[in-house]
This record gives C-alpha cells, structure tokens and sequence, in this order.
C-alpha cells in the first residue's frame, strides 16, 4: 500500500483545469485505471468530463455506470446504461451491464430482454439466473394475493438469494408479510434493508409501481410507532398516486394517530389521565392494532386504578407485538394490583430473560463527557437502522474500573459483545464500519 497524498485545493483545481484539455480518449483511460484500483469516485469524474468533451461516446456512459454501480448509485447506473445503448444499440457490454441491474432491483422480463441483445458475453448461468429470478417473483405476488405471509417470507428470501439484492419492491413484500405475521421488529429491519433510492430516482425507474413501497413503508413506521416517518412516506405514496383511496386512507391513518399520540401524551405529562386516555381512544379509531396507542392508553388506565382495562389494553398489545417488552411489563404490574399472582411473575420472568438475552448480545458505546453528544448522535443513527440491537453508553469518568478492564486505547471505542463476549471492536467514530458491524451481527442472530 502506498502513502495517501491529498492534493491542496489550488493543485486540484490546476489538475482539473490541465485535464478539461485532455484528449476525451485520455480522460477515459485515466477513469478506468482510478475504477480498477476500486476508486470509484475519482473514476466518475474523469468519465464526466470525457462525457463533457464528447457526449457521442457509448463507451463512456457505459463506465461511467460502472462507477456508479460501485458506488451504490444504481439507479443512476440503469440510466447511463440507457443513454449508451440510445447511442449504440448493438453494445453488447452496455446491454449486460444493464441485465444484470435489472437483476438487481428484481426486474427480471427486462434483464432478460437485454441479456438475449448481450450476444456470445451470456451464457446458460446467466439465463438461469434470470428465470429462477422470475419463478420467485412470479410466486411472491402469488402468496401475497393469497395472502399466504409465510410463504410469501420465503419467496421473498429466494427472490433476494436470486440476485434481486437490491430491489425496494421485494423487501417490502418481505416487510408487508412479516408485519402480517405480527413480526414487527423483523419488518421493519427488511424494510430498512432496502436500498435508500431517492423518490425521484424510485419514480424514474418504477413508475406507480413505486407506490406499494412507500405505501407498506408508512405502514411499516406505523407499526414501530415512528409516525411522523409513517406520515412522510404515505406522502410521497400519495404524491406518486393521489387517486389511490388505499393511500389516502393510510395517510389519513397515519397522521391521525400521531396526533393523537402527541396530545396524549402532553396531556399524560400533565398528569391529566383521564383526557390523555380520551386522546389515545381516538386514535385507536383509526388504527385499533396500534401496539403503542395501546400500551399508552394501559399506562393511563393504571394511573386512574383500572386495573382490569390496562391489563386488556397490554394483552392486545402483545398479542399484535409479542416482543413489546413495556406492555409486557405493565401488564405484570397491573395483575400485580389486581393480585393475579400467578400471571404477574410469568411476565416478570419472561422479561428477565429477555434482559438476560439483551445482556450477552448488545453494543457497548465507551466515551468521555467531552464527547459524548457526538457518540449519542451516532447511537441514535445505527439505532435507527436496527432498532433491536441494545447500546449501552458508558462515561469513562463515571465507571473507570469498567474502562480498564476493557482495556480502552481511544475514544470514543464501540465494543459489539454476544454471548456474553466481545467479538467485535471500532475504535472512533466510523459510522459506515459501525453500521456495517452491527448488521453483520444482526443477520447472524436472525440466522
């Protein structure tokens, strides 16, 4: 590995001002040497300014894809692949390159159509590929008309294994059903595992197709009680298809029970448990299966002493979101109240191997007080991505036996622990490593 050198901006800007003068062919050369030692951002600006210098290239909208598609933007990829077949529409290596982005983002009929124009570069694996792509797409949409959630989990899981890795309609299939199942916590991560595509871009390439996407995303933000998230994305449904009473009833819904949970809940601040319980009731008008309405109207009814009410409020809850560990545990204190023995120590147990699961996976975060802001900003980041992954925060100040045993050499230090064991270390605040640790383990648990 050789030594990292930044250039000043005076000697970039020289360096830009040198190559706008290039030959395009150069420039082109130069794009591919950056993409091959994986620097895909350097390469992508050479490709635009021989693109700049000559826009009747096919071959240079077909790498500038390439570069796209190294950095994530695949989208983006799919419509240079377009432009240079628009240039030359026998370009056997542009129409690949965008079969196999097809696959990508599960469209199947159109990765096929472009490997039958790719020539010789296909061969039986490709076309096997794409065929077993279709047979499992073709049977998602199946179970989902059948509302077969279960099957359709596992149609979804072939359909990802087939290639279609990053395609928003097939992920959220996977978290319409897993919702369906009351799978709650596993909804939302296969929703949040879909590739963040701008609503431009999702219009651009899906069409009203894009719809369902943002339409089970509200629904999904719904379910994990992120109801101004639930709001946005039934929007943007609603800005794709405004004659969609489907949607519109979602957001309808969506921006109902946020409502309600606001009120409610400055109303419960305020001690005022009787309007606060009104607040939540009519919430649950519009949407009767919110687990976290329900919990907090049982938080209010156990303040006014009804016992027996909090107790049906948890047990509906639980029975949407069985993971719901407050309703889990104020269901235990009400029975408690109410002298059910038996039923109360049945909760607490179960909560306290819950917490005995949370203690041997979770993540550990080591600061000081200089910069703690910063750590918890970046908690809150990954937290959002895998709300079922635990964070602890630890001062070093406050726990300094703690900070030695754990044998800390910067911080702030991320330390992943499972099984009761450290497996995994981020000294720093890397986010992008930190995120893709955490999944890492996330999938591995699922497993």
């Amino acid at each position: 590995m050789g030594n990292i050198v930044r250039q000043s901006s005076g000697e970039f800007r020289q360096c830009q001002s040198l190559t706008s003068k290039m030959d395009p062919e150069v420039l082109k050369n130069i794009g591919n040497e950056k993409y091959k030692q994986g620097r895909c951002e350097e390469a992508l600006a050479f490709y635009d300014r021989a693109i700049a210098l000559d826009s009747s290239k096919a071959t240079y909208r077909s790498n500038r894809s390439a570069a796209l598609i190294g950095l994530g933007r695949l989208i983006e990829a799919v419509a240079e692949c377009k432009e240079a077949i628009r240039l030359d529409p026998s370009y056997q290596r542009a129409h690949r390159r965008l079969a196999t982005l097809y696959i990508r983002i599960g469209e199947a009929e159109k990765a096929l159509h472009h490997y039958e124009q790719s020539g010789n570069s296909v061969d039986s694996e490709d076309i096997a590929q794409v065929q077993a792509l279709q047979k499992h797409l073709n049977r998602c949409i199946q179970a989902r008309n059948l509302k077969e959630w279960n099957t359709l989990v596992k149609e979804t899981d072939c359909a990802i294994s087939s290639g279609a890795d990053s395609s928003p309609r097939v992920y959220a299939m996977q978290a319409e059903a897993l919702l369906r199942l009351h799978r709650h916590e596993e909804a939302y991560r296969a929703y949040r595992r879909a590739p963040n595509f701008s609503f431009d871009s999702c219009t651009k390439c899906f069409g009203l197709a894009g719809t369902s996407h943002f339409l089970i995303g509200a629904q999904v933000y719904m379910a994990a009680g992120r109801f101004e998230d639930a709001i946005a994305a039934a929007q943007q449904a609603a800005q794709l298809d405004p004659s969609n009473r489907e949607v519109s009833t979602v957001l309808k819904t969506a921006r109902a029970v946020a409502s309600a949970r606001l009120s409610g809940n400055l109303l419960y601040n305020a001690s005022k448990f009787s309007e606060a319980c009104a607040a939540y009731s009519e919430g649950l008008q519009y949407d009767p299966d919110n687990s976290i309405l329900l919990c907090n109207r049982a938080a209010c009814r156990s303040k006014l002493n009804q016992f027996e009410k909090a107790v049906e409020d948890c047990t509906a809850a639980l029975r949407i979101q069985p993971n719901y560990c407050k309703a889990r545990l104020r269901r235990a204190h009400c029975n408690a109240k109410l002298e059910r023995w038996e039923a109360s120590i049945q909760d607490y147990e179960t909560l306290i191997r819950k917490v005995q699961q949370m203690r041997r996976n979770v993540s550990g975060a080591f600061c000081n007080k200089e910069n703690h802001k910063q750590v918890l900003e970046l908690m809150e980041q990954v937290c959002k991505i895998f709300p079922s992954v635990n964070f602890l925060k630890v001062e070093v100040e406050d726990h300094p036996d703690l900070a030695k045993s754990e044998s800390l050499t910067s911080l702030p230090s991320f330390k992943i622990y499972k099984n009761g064991l450290r497996v995994k270390e981020i000294p720093g605040n890397n986010c992008e490593l930190l995120e893709k640790l955490v999944k890492c383990t996330a999938v591995e648990e699922d497993n």
